[in-house]
Parts: structure tokens; sequence; C-alpha cells
């Protein structure tokens, strides 16, 4: 029988069905006081002693009998009959009742001289003056904060009882195999219980993961039986959606009720929510970013009916930069990244690709795109969510164009000044398009014009007007990529992978088939593209093409053989009026340290000897 959705239902629907079908009673968790940090109080908490237990002297001085002071002025200074001398948190003995400061005492022989009056109490802390004894410290369901670990030692707490949600997370799939295991073909590393137990447990909750499960029904069963019995509540990553392998609702069914098997966000539609023995239990869709939507959109707000404490994220408002279609009906999580330009917030899509986690590690923000939307257009204002402390956000340094290995260590040299560089791979003539809108910081480029020369004849013709300085990052080599030695002239009927139009890559083929006298029809696979260099060598490891174009870092990286084509100049374009932003000035004393020069002599096939120079257009 082919499996199929039952109703899908509204992400807001999904929200109010969980509240409705469960009571949330939180597990309570007794935690050392040195780990309690961020819990939330599952009882009022009470000082188990007085803080001070006794009265305590406040300054360094005398203690003395108050009404044994009065009377004492410059004109008629009193000589004590008696006192005691003490110290800052020294004891007040019992029969004294106030201190003077040493320094309005004047001793002789023994004797003490005063020549002021002292009151009642005077520099003198009394005994619970901080708190008393069975006081209370803090009520419940309160966020224990790091500072207030120190006020609960001083008041003799060591154990706290704190709430939490006991979560079961139990991986199904016979492909996968535990992080740390290099996969084989077919074979999955087991990442999405990994990513929930890091979130939820960051939110307070108490999470299990359970040993893999081969997908088989009975094996599935017992483990969820398992896990139901364990925990307050249980997530089963991946079985969810309506393959043949898929048992998960199937197997919620036979021990309890699914009550949803659909829910309407884009990704994570396949998600299962069903009930066993009056537990909430959660189906993961298996691709991760489907997973991560999931756990953020529902798992999480879900955690605040036990009384954990979810932060909401930050939302700016910023223009988006690009076309963002959809279909109503879904709301669709898209990741981005967000940046200021000037005083402008504007925000960027990454690739909607449910199973590509590295545009999870790359954004910085993610927006919601409502059901009854038809999307964004560019240039429209739309909230885009924090993933990042708002300071990281603004310290982001955007770079949108071509892609280089070296991108990467230039965001690593970088990161200590607590600046993020972002790359955007959309290809030269795609970075500089962004610049003309001011959408980005900087805009790597190669671009080879006809007569030669190198990314300017494109500047003067797209940003006409507009002052623009060109940092040179390497004369770099690139190259025919293979893993039989093929040279250029050997292209034509070899299954071949290109890099995307409007590329500088793409730019420089077309050159030189050109002048080679070659047809583009003569390559098999000429429309094949990719985004970036790591893309197309890793093809051609692979075994899917039999040749492609690329930087010579990305095929000594990938060791494969390389035939050099073409020295060209990769460049970096930055508006002159952006010149003096802290961001960009680090890039550019980035690019021109002696670490980044070493960087490109290790990684081959650069050229530095005009490494940071800068010219105008």
């Amino acid at each position: 029988m082919v499996k199929r959705y039952l109703q899908v239902i509204s992400l807001d629907d999904a929200h109010s069905l969980l509240s409705r079908e469960f009571s949330c009673t939180p597990s309570v968790l007794q935690v050392p006081l040195e780990r309690a940090a961020g819990r939330i109080t599952a009882g009022p908490i009470f000082a188990r002693y007085s803080v001070p237990e006794i009265h305590l002297a406040a300054m360094d001085g005398i203690a003395v009998v108050s009404s044994e002071t009065k009377g004492a002025s410059e004109q008629h200074p009193v000589i004590l009959p008696r006192a005691a001398r003490v110290n800052t948190g020294n004891v007040v003995p019992q029969e004294f009742d106030a201190v003077i400061m040493i320094e309005d005492v004047w001793e002789s022989g023994g004797n003490y001289t005063i020549r002021k009056a002292a009151g009642p109490w005077q520099h003198v802390r009394p005994a619970g003056e901080d708190l008393a004894e069975s006081e209370m410290v803090m009520p419940s369901r309160h966020r224990i904060r790091p500072h207030e670990i120190g006020a609960l030692a001083t008041y003799g707490i060591t154990l706290l009882d704190t709430i939490t949600v006991r979560v079961g997370l139990v991986p199904t799939g016979s492909e996968l195999v535990p992080a740390g295991t290099r996969p084989a073909p077919g074979q999955v590393v087991e990442s999405n219980t990994v990513m929930a137990k890091a979130m939820l447990e960051d939110a307070g909750a108490a999470c299990t993961r359970y040993p893999f499960v081969e997908d088989q029904p009975d094996l599935i069963r017992d483990a969820i039986k398992a896990a139901v019995r364990e925990n307050d509540m249980v997530i089963v990553s991946a079985g969810s959606s309506a393959g043949t392998k898929d048992f998960t609702a199937e197997v919620i069914a036979g021990l309890g009720t699914v009550l949803v098997h659909g829910v309407a966000t884009k990704p994570g539609k396949p998600v299962i929510i069903g009930s066993i023995e009056g537990k909430p239990v959660i189906g993961l869709p298996g691709y991760p970013l489907s997973a991560l939507t999931i756990i953020r959109e529902l798992v999480l707000p879900f955690l605040k009916n036990y009384g954990l404490q979810v932060p909401e994220p930050v939302v700016i408002r910023a223009g988006i930069t690009s076309a963002l279609p959809k279909e109503i009906g879904s709301d669709e999580f898209v990741l981005c990244t967000l940046g200021k330009i000037g005083d402008r917030w504007m925000v960027s899509p990454q690739s909607k690709g449910a199973g590509v986690q590295m545009s999870a590690v790359r954004a910085n923000a993610y927006i919601r795109v409502p059901r009854n939307s038809e999307g964004y257009n560019p240039g429209d204002t739309v909230d885009a969510r924090l993933m990042v402390p708002v300071q990281d956000a603004e310290n982001a340094l955007l770079v949108t164009g071509s892609h280089d290995p070296v991108l990467d260590y230039l965001a690593d040299i970088l990161r200590p000044a607590g600046i993020t560089l972002i790359s955007t791979h959309v290809g030269s003539m795609g970075g500089i398009l962004s610049l003309k809108k001011d959408d980005c910081h900087a805009a790597p480029a190669h671009l080879l014009a006809d007569d030669g020369s190198y990314n300017t004849v494109f500047l003067k013709k797209y940003l006409p007007q507009i002052p623009i300085d060109l940092i040179c990052v390497a004369g770099r080599q690139q190259g025919v990529v293979s893993r039989d030695g093929l040279s250029f002239a050997d292209l034509p009927g070899r299954a071949f992978i290109n890099r995307q139009k409007g590329s500088g890559t793409r730019m420089l083929l077309d050159y030189e088939l050109k002048r080679a006298g070659i047809s583009p029809d003569t390559i098999p696979g000429y429309e094949r593209e990719a985004t970036t260099h790591i893309a197309v060598a890793l093809a051609v490891k692979s075994g899917e093409a039999e040749a492609g174009l690329c930087v010579y870092s990305a095929a000594k990286a990938l060791r494969l053989p390389f035939v050099p084509v073409s020295q060209e100049r990769y460049e970096i374009a930055i508006r002159h009026e952006h010149a003096e932003d802290p961001r960009v000035r680090a890039l550019i004393s980035a690019i021109r340290s002696e670490r980044f020069k070493e960087i490109l002599t290790m990684l081959g096939g650069y050229d530095t000897s005009e490494t940071g120079t800068i010219r105008t257009v």
C-alpha cells in the first residue's frame, strides 16, 4: 500500500494541538550548584542560615557600647571604660552595639579616647542583614543566572531541584553510522539526534540518545516503547516520510495514536505528532535542515509548556537582496546571511535544499515566509530572525561574488578581530551586480574581457561613475582538473563539469574555447553547473565528470592532476565610499598580511607579487 500523509495542518494549529493534548508536567532534576546556571528552579529556595549569622564589624576600629559614648565632642573628649579592637568582618562581641572607625580614635596606654558619640549599631552589620535564615532566596520557575551561583553558595545551597523535560532521542535507519566514521557509499552519518540533543539541552531539557535502530518495525517498536517508558517526550529521527522503509507513523499508531502526519512547513512537512501513554512522540524528517526547522519551530516552543524558558530570536527589519518566490499554503523558513551596509540591514537567502547543512553553518539569520504569502521581491523589507548575537550580525562582512578557497582563510584571519566574513558564491558577475545595488561590502571577481584585461571593463560598464577600489588577492592559476592529466585540447568528447553562468571561470573557459576554435557543443556536460571550484574538483574525483576548469588549489586539495590554462587576476571590488568601514579596512589588512601570503604559497597556484595592491576604477 502506498503511504500518504494524513490531512496536513498549519504550524499554528500544530502548536495548539500540542498544548491541548498534553499535560506537560515537567520532571525534577537535582543538580549540584556548579551546574545550576541556566536551570529553572522547581520550587522556592530558602536560605539555610542567616547571612551574616552574627553581628560583624563593617569598619576597622573599636567595638563600643553606644550609650557610653554620649556627650563626646571636640570640647569634651570621652575616655571609654571598655572597648575591643576589631577589623572589618570581625565578630562584634555581644556586649557591644557599635563600632567607631579607628581614624576617629586616640589610643594611649591601652585606653581609647573619642571626640564624637556613636549611635546604636553604627558601622555594624547586624545578623541577617543580607538574608535571614529561612527567607526565600528565589521563587519557583526562576532561571538561575551565572552571577547568582555565588549568592546561592553564600546562603548554604549546594544542591538544587530544577525542572527539566526528559527527552528520549531514537535514531532509526539501517544506513546510519556514528559521527567520526567516514561513511561508505549509501551510508549516512547520524547527525539529527546529535543536533537535537545540543539544541534541546541548551533550553534545559535532559536528553538521552539511544542506539541506532535498523529499519525493522519490530526493532523500532521496542526502541520507542523503552524510550516512552523512561522519558517525558520521545523524538524519533527519520522514517516519517512515505518511503518503503519509513515505519515511524505505523509504529506510533500501533503503540498509541498518530495525531498529525504532516505540518505545512517548508522544510519539515513530513513531521509526525503522536501520543503514546499520554506522552508526546515526535517523528522528525530525515533531511537535516527539515529536522532543524521542526526542532526550532515546533519542539522548542512546546518546551515552554513545561516551564522551560526558550528565548525568542531577535528580529531585524532588513531589505532582501533577491527574489524569494513561494506557493501559498505553507510557512517557509529560509536560511539567510544578514549584514549591515552603512546604516541599512540587508539579508540574502541561502540555498533552500533541505539536505545542505552548510547553509545552516553559513547562515546567521532566517526568514519565515507566512503561509498566505507568495514570497518577496528584491528590495522588500522583511523580518530576519537572528541566529547569532546582534553584535555578531553588526560585525558581519558580506562578501558576494566569485568563489575561491582562500576566502575561507581570510575569514579565519579576520575572526580574532570579531569580524565574521560571510561569503555567498554567485559568480563574478553576480557579485558585481550585488555591488551595484550596494547589497554587499565586497565582491570578488576575475572577469576576463576581450582585450585580455581583468575586471575593469565590466566595472566601468555596470557601475559607471561609481568609484571602485580593486584589491588584488593574487594572480592564480586556472586549469583543467581531471583524473587522467587531460589538457585543454582533450576536452571535446569528455564529460565536463562547468561553472555557473556569470562566473569568471565560465567566461575564461569560453574565451579559451574561442581562441582554440573549440565549439561548446562538442563538450558533453558544458551546461552542467557547479558553484565552487571545490565542487568542480569533487565531481571529477567522484567520477561524475571526466574534467572541469578550476583553480590549482582546489585540484591540489583533492590530489587530482592539473594542467594549467591561464593565470588570471583575482581581485576584490569595494565601493570607495565604504573604504573606511572598519570591516573593510580589516579585510585589506588581512590580505596584505604576511600570514595570508604564506597561506597562498602553501595552497599553491597563486602569484603573490601584487597581493594587497589597490587600483581604483
